[in-house]
């Protein structure tokens, strides 16, 4: 029996590795191109769970940090009220004033309907701004955060979809304005987001299939310079697939598969004084203008395809070990590492801890932590 489920975990891996290694292929303009948008914060998962699984997650089972990879998850959550808070100290190997800190809240109206919201809030640490010659002429904390709000309902047995809006603060000079400066940048944003979930029975045991999608971060674009130049939002299109299935009585296990691509348009080779055709173009027009713009043809439009591998192993529904791996092609920003981790459910919480293994030489994400305790507030209630 034991073989069975190393030969299901060894499939999957393949499969991933496979869909890896296909994105990982070359283009005849093999040179780096990538994708740059304002606001890069709102790609960083801010979560323990799914970022122990490789940050994959938009298929796995409901929990309470669905928000952010999901909340069409919140749907089908077991429970009728949660809330979750989160800790990430970002780019330790870098500076150690850099923090992300999230929290997430849900209520259940009824069978059907799901309400939700959450906040982001980055710290980016004490900075001075200089002059071109270097004197310190202001000293800031610099900030960005996203406030959310989201809705979500059963569409049948085995479906459920959600919406979430989103407004967007970004102050880079933390309120300091003058010549040279930028003012804050503020913007609004949406998400739509579905969720499919099957229970069947395979090898006479408990199974559960999943599948989601999350288009996020439709929204208008930014501006730190009252409009006169404007940038994209990190919309982003993820797609995934879950499968997880009972060992024993105390035993189980789950297995995610996520694919991820920015659907802003891709850099353009330009010739010297040659305009950026893509400076003026609408968010829509953006969006579909990314499955076919980039320079180097198909191969390169495989390139910006990130790929998120991960499984998570369950003890008597009270401990867990994760592992998993995220990729993305050296071309388009060459973030690669394995990730780790662990959680702890108890009655009323559970604490869940990840840890980020570079694979590259150098990433700027090595040792990377990220911590959240999940409250049950009907056990709380009770």
């Amino acid at each position: 029996m034991r073989g069975k489920y190393l030969s299901t975990f060894a499939l999957f891996f393949l499969i991933s590795l496979q869909c890896t290694t296909i994105v990982a292929q070359g283009n005849s303009e093999d040179k780096p191109r990538a994708i740059s948008t304002a606001v890069p914060f709102l790609t960083i998962s801010p979560e323990s769970r799914g970022g122990g699984m490789g940050d994959a997650g938009v298929a796995s089972s409901p929990d309470m940090n669905s928000q952010y990879l999901n909340p069409a998850k919140y749907a089908f959550i077991e429970g009728d009220m949660g809330a979750s808070v989160s800790f990430t100290p970002w780019l330790r190997k870098l500076v150690n004033d850099i923090n992300m800190f999230y929290g997430a809240y849900y209520i259940r109206l009824d069978k059907m309907q799901t309400v939700s919201a959450s906040i982001r809030y980055f710290d980016l640490g004490d900075i001075a701004y200089t002059n071109l010659e270097g004197g310190v002429i202001n000293n800031g904390k610099p900030n960005e955060f996203a406030i959310d709000a989201a809705y979500s309902r059963v569409l049948s047995d085995k479906v459920s979809g959600a919406v979430a809006f989103r407004y967007i603060r970004s102050d880079l000079t933390n309120g300091y304005t003058g010549n040279d400066y930028n003012d804050p940048g503020s913007a609004f944003a949406a998400d739509i987001a579905f969720y499919y979930k099957t229970r069947t029975k395979i090898g006479k045991k408990k199974s559960d299939i999943s599948a989601g999608v999350n288009i996020s971060n439709i929204g208008s674009k930014i501006s730190y310079d009252g409009g006169i130049n404007k940038q994209f939002l990190p919309t982003n299109l993820k797609i995934g697939a879950g499968y997880a299935t009972e060992i024993d009585r105390y035993n189980s296990i789950a297995f995610v598969l996520d694919f991820n691509k920015l659907l802003v348009p891709t850099p353009q080779i330009l010739e010297e004084g040659e305009e950026d055709p893509n400076k003026d173009i609408s968010v829509m027009s953006g969006i579909f203008k990314s499955f076919g713009d980039a320079p180097g043809g198909f191969q390169e439009e495989l390139q910006e395809i990130n790929v998120s591998v991960g499984a998570e192993y369950w003890y008597n529904k009270q401990f867990a070990m994760r592992a998993g791996y995220y990729h993305q092609h050296e071309n388009k920003g060459n973030r690669k590492y394995a990730t780790a981790g662990l959680g702890l459910k108890f009655t009323m919480f559970t604490l869940d801890a990840s840890y980020i293994i570079p694979v590259v030489q150098g990433n700027a994400l090595a040792n990377t932590m990220r911590f959240s305790l999940s409250f049950d507030l009907d056990e709380l209630r009770k």
